[in-house]
């Protein structure tokens, strides 16, 4: 189906509301100091409770109170509507009324979640429609369009029950020569046809890291990053090289290459650093005539970080413990 033909009504699940939920929602919601808060945790706190009930019915385990969206704390100071689903991952179960075409995405939900499902309501609150899912998001608004169906969701589910996303790449490993699969040398990624530079000024010289002083026990690797629909038909390559200082800390440097016939970056393309917290530590957003933008920063042993690939509102992260 084209999206000119595409409608939320072909795969709308519409579950009613019971007054548990309701009488639940009204409590948070007292709690709050004004009533724009009010309304905005009572909605968050159905559509969490209307996402639980879809997934118990679907056989899925969840963890109400482990989500922050239960946590009296969290609700005051965000505007969260996280699901806690065991030994996967966190949902983000956002609310839209019946008029909306859009909705909203608080940016603090935009890390440490595998997935978000849009719930909408009308004024009785009676019944709530769950309109799709995406994976994942890089913008304050969804266009609700570019939802798709449940069933997408529920293969998305089970392949993370799989293999859960959330897996650390531990670089202190990569050191000693054991690196996770898909880490692969440089050389080797653009030695494959598809990936090679469409210009021969670049070679194994030219992706050298140029750091001052670049100490001898350098360790680099690269993985592709394919953001669904890759980039103008090729994946970006993400290289990151750590090198260790006399002050016990890491040195980590990352790049972000066009592959293949691509020479240059999109325009608009993001390279995000994150903290343990989720918040941006270092941004740097590709031009037009930019075939690699980079990063670079120091770390502590044991800290953990995460690296965010965004375009046009979709993005991967790849999270790293020092």
């Amino acid at each position: 189906m084209n999206n000119s033909t595409y409608q939320l009504d072909d795969f709308t699940l519409t579950l009613p509301i019971s007054q548990t939920a309701r009488i639940t929602a009204q409590q948070f919601a007292n709690q709050q100091p004004n009533s724009q808060k009010a309304e905005q945790v009572r909605l968050n706190t159905l559509a969490v409770w209307v996402v639980n009930d879809y997934l118990q019915m679907m056989d899925i385990p969840t963890d109400l109170e482990a989500s922050d969206s239960w946590n009296s704390i969290m609700r005051l100071c965000g505007d969260v509507a996280d699901l806690e689903v065991p030994s996967v991952g966190r949902l983000e179960c956002r609310p839209v009324q019946k008029h909306q075409q859009i909705c909203s995405i608080p940016p603090e939900t935009w890390e440490e979640r595998v997935g978000y499902l849009v719930v909408q309501f009308d004024e009785s609150l009676q019944e709530a429609n769950i309109l799709g899912f995406v994976p994942s998001v890089a913008t304050e608004t969804l266009p609700l369009r570019q939802l798709q169906p449940l069933e997408a969701f529920i293969d998305h589910m089970a392949q993370l029950q799989e293999s859960p996303l959330a897996s650390l790449v531990n670089l202190s490993q990569w050191f000693a020569g054991i690196f996770e699969t898909g880490w692969q040398t440089v050389e080797s990624l653009w030695n494959l046809p598809e990936l090679r530079p469409a210009y021969a000024f670049r070679s194994t010289q030219t992706l050298e890291l140029n750091a001052p002083n670049r100490p001898e026990s350098i360790t680099k690797r690269a993985k592709l990053i394919d953001l669904g629909i890759q980039i103008l038909n090729h994946p970006v390559m993400l290289i990151v090289e750590i090198a260790p200082e006399k002050d016990q800390q890491t040195s980590i440097h990352l790049q972000l290459h066009a592959t293949g016939s691509q020479i240059y970056l999109p325009p608009a393309v993001h390279l995000t650093v994150l903290d343990s917290s989720g918040a941006v530590f270092l941004d740097a957003q590709s031009r037009k005539s930019d075939n690699y933008i980079q990063l670079q920063f120091r770390g502590e042993p044991g800290e953990q970080f995460s690296v965010r690939v965004a375009l046009d509102g979709i993005s991967l992260t790849e999270h790293f413990r020092i």
